[in-house]
């Protein structure tokens, strides 16, 4: 039989632990047959034969229990030869209880489901064959009980159908119904992991788009400077126009430094070579650099990291990330933002607080391939950014409206991803 590979329905490690769990609830069955029957009934059982067969299923799930702190991988072939134990178990019980006659003869049923849920096809057909030809020697092969009174045999006979066909349903109900719940957790687990592949393709083929411009950038920068800086050293020029060619000459060296950061923002999880500094000098110094590039737009800030601030080494694609966080507030509220930050228990966060319109009816930004910026103005290539530096480092962005107006975008970031 080939030995292919456990059904892509449950983990095998997952499922060795309910075929446990079902083991014990078998292991209990018997043992209140062995004790109540005799008491209830006044049937007499063959302890002396039937008290082994607990022992060897408490021996099984007990290396069962041992096996599963393992941490070696389970096959296919261990979890058929599981619920083989299980079938083996209840049919020498049944042996010595009076075989096919015996209303537990059905249990063997929900074993047979519990396989079709469990093993791959090969494994499954096995098993309901075995249960099929164990019913079929059971019908002629077994050790009848005494039961003196036939008429209430079949009493108790009826009674011990509608009790059996009751365990049946609650044992396969249980079952199906964990599996079920394992299914929609890794079903969810699936979509969120193709949201971030998506994504992540996206932020490969912006890195892709963005090499290209920057080498077809360096050109019209170049010659953006040179006229800049004809108009800036003009003596016939105005102050305030002269001011402006100044201004301008400062965004176009930002702009090249920029450029030629890409490489290193690009790169991996902390930029390399980077030096450790406390977090409020990290946080003072973005918000600095924001400023010199926006400077009509106010930015006041709250930086309170405690005393001593911690020490960190962030990647550069964090600072981007907040960078772009403010500059999605300035294009929403360009009359005044603000920038808070501090330690929250193990992790830092920041919030930038803005005055705009609010979020958009049916805002999901993690969700969506293309989030558009607060002002709607924007690609929402900078969230999408955002949000792919701040997960790679076990961080969050969350959004919400901000109480008389306005949007709060908070970053939250692990510190223990970001100490050096």
């Amino acid at each position: 039989m080939p030995a292919g590979p456990p059904s892509s329905q449950t983990r095998p490690d997952d499922a060795l632990r309910r075929l446990i769990s079902l083991r014990w609830l078998s292991i209990v069955a018997m043992g209140g047959v062995l004790l109540l029957v005799p008491w209830l009934l006044d049937i007499p059982l063959p302890g002396e034969s039937l008290l082994p067969v607990v022992v060897v299923l408490l021996v099984a799930n007990g290396l069962s229990v041992l096996r599963l702190r393992h941490q070696a991988e389970i096959h296919a072939a261990e979890l058929f030869g599981q619920l083989c134990i299980e079938l083996a178990a209840w049919s020498t019980f049944l042996y010595f209880t009076g075989g096919a006659t015996n209303p537990l003869i059905s249990l063997l049923l929900p074993l047979v489901a519990i396989g079709a849920a469990t093993l791959s096809a090969p494994y499954a057909w096995a098993l309901a064959a075995l249960s099929v030809a164990a019913y079929s020697v059971l019908w002629d092969f077994n050790e009848q009980l005494d039961i003196y009174d036939s008429g209430l045999a079949v009493h108790w006979h009826l009674a011990g159908m509608w009790l059996t066909f009751a365990v049946s349903a609650g044992v396969i109900v249980w079952y199906v119904v964990r599996m079920t719940s394992a299914l929609r957790s890794r079903d969810q687990a699936l979509a969120e992991a193709r949201e971030t592949r998506l994504r992540n393709e996206r932020i490969v083929a912006l890195g892709n788009l963005a090499a290209g411009a920057a080498h077809e950038l360096g050109t019209p920068l170049g010659t953006m400077a040179i006229i800049a800086g004809e108009l800036a050293r003009d003596p016939k020029l105005g102050d305030t126009v002269r001011g402006d060619a100044e201004l301008l000459l400062e965004q176009l060296a930002h702009c090249k430094r920029i450029l030629g950061s890409l490489t290193l923002r690009a790169g991996s999880l902390r930029a390399e070579g980077g030096e450790a500094m406390p977090a409020d000098s990290w946080l003072q110094g973005i918000a600095d650099r924001w400023r010199s590039l926006r400077p009509h737009v106010p930015l006041a800030t709250r930086i309170d990291c405690g005393t001593p601030a911690p020490r960190l080494v962030a990647d550069t694609t964090l600072e981007q990330a907040i960078h772009n966080l403010i500059n999605n507030a300035a294009d929403a509220s360009p009359e005044a933002i603000e920038c808070e930050a501090c330690i929250d228990g193990e992790a830092l966060a920041v919030r930038v607080l803005d005055r705009g319109p609010g979020l958009p009816e049916g805002f999901d930004a993690p969700c969506s391939h293309a989030v558009a910026s607060a002002s709607g103005k924007g690609l929402g290539i900078g969230l999408l950014l955002a949000f792919g530096a701040v997960e790679r480092c076990g961080g969050r962005i969350e959004f919400s409206p901000r109480s008389g107006g306005g949007t709060i975008a908070t970053l939250t970031l692990p510190l223990a991803s970001l100490r050096p």
